[in-house]
């Protein structure tokens, strides 16, 4: 007696790729850019009535519109980035820093204090090293608190990190409303407006010359110290098993604590730059989300520092085109969030193609079946 099988092969099955070439990975994230913009040309047309080619020129303009533009954009970018180097080593080792919010903020504090404590009395020059130093050890004490926790107690990093986030920002209103200036105004104001003691100075006659040459040694950098160290290799075997890096004789718990020294003190020196080098005030906004907004950039990367470079001019050249596009058309910010939400979208989606194959039944099977 025969059995009849009627289970169907399933229209289309996904399978894990053993790998891909670069060439084709880019080829597939530019496709999902076109794509974005198609869809987003459409979503334009049909909710605003809009010209997309202008829309689109207007998004331009916002980042790069003028000098002043273009260089805000570049600054802006250059904190982004900062933190995803910062995220990097701790995200590689899948330790989930989401506490780079707080690590910022510290370091923020930090300088803002000694550029009140110490500007009338230190040269700028030994100041910005003092100030360096500090918030580097400020959010290095922050990264090492629940990395300490992880690595004796295996507390849940997520939930202890996030909760730091609230500790720093608790602490930052504090510094706010103890320095406010003038008083009952809630703010620091500009520090040493006048003196701008603990300022960058200008390099090459542009006022974040020095954000871009520390931002991007720090890049290079942690691209050597995870692909070449000893210490990036344990990162990575750490990150890839556990089990595996404690076979091979490397000491979990040392790694754990080590790299979320680094990537908490890294974050620190976030918070360092976007005072001393760009805002010259402390706020609980001086962190302004980019602390979470980089988890996308060192995931986007897969933990690259130079492809984060063009992750992170992404994000916010789509930043500044939503503002400019919500003033210039008169459009509220849901509108050109959307916009964003969009390209985003197939950006984050063209991953699961990179990394995914949708194998569809054949013809010749379905008529078999």
């Amino acid at each position: 007696m025969s059995t009849v099988n009627n289970s169907k092969e399933p229209l289309l099955r996904i399978a894990k790729r053993d790998g891909i070439s670069r060439p084709k990975a880019y080829a597939i994230r530019l496709v999902a850019v076109l794509l974005s913009l198609v869809v987003s040309g459409i979503f334009i047309f049909a909710v605003t009535k809009l010209n997309p080619v202008a829309v689109y020129e207007a998004i331009f303009n916002g980042a790069f519109g003028t000098s002043k533009r273009s260089w805000v954009t570049i600054r802006d970018t250059m904190m982004l980035l900062c933190i995803g180097v910062g995220l990097a080593p701790a995200f590689k080792m899948k330790f989930w820093n989401i506490g780079a919010e707080g690590q910022v903020l510290i370091g923020g504090i930090i300088t803002a204090g000694f550029m009140r404590a110490f500007g009338a009395s230190i040269p700028t020059p030994a100041l910005l090293v003092l100030m360096a130093v500090a918030s580097i050890l400020g959010g290095c004490l922050w990264g090492v608190i629940p990395a300490t926790f992880k690595a004796i107690w295996n507390t849940n990093e997520t939930l202890f990190t996030l909760m730091m986030n609230y500790v720093a920002i608790q602490l930052t209103s504090y510094c706010v409303a103890l320095w406010e200036n003038p008083k009952g105004s809630n703010t620091v104001g500009v520090i040493n407006q006048a003196t701008k003691a603990g300022w960058f100075p200008e390099v090459f006659g542009q006022a974040y010359g020095l954000n871009i040459i520390l931002v991007l040694a720090l890049t290079v950098g942690m691209y050597i110290y995870l692909k070449y160290s000893k210490q990036g290799y344990e990162i990575t075997v750490v990150g890839d098993s556990e089990n595996t890096a404690r076979y091979a004789g490397i000491s979990v718990k040392k790694v754990t604590v080590r790299t979320m020294a680094i990537s908490g003190a890294i974050c620190g020196l976030a918070g360092f730059i976007a005072v001393a080098g760009s805002s010259h005030t402390i706020s609980t906004s001086t962190a302004g989300g980019r602390g979470f907004t980089a988890i996308i950039v060192a995931w986007l990367a897969q933990f690259n520092t130079f492809v984060m470079i063009l992750i992170s001019l992404l994000l916010v050249f789509l930043q500044k085109g939503a503002i400019q596009i919500a003033s210039q058309f008169n459009l509220n910010d849901y509108a050109s969030n959307i916009i964003t939400g969009i390209i985003l979208f197939f950006i984050l989606g063209s991953e699961f193609f990179i990394n995914y194959r949708v194998i569809l039944r054949s013809g010749k099977e379905a008529e078999h079946k």
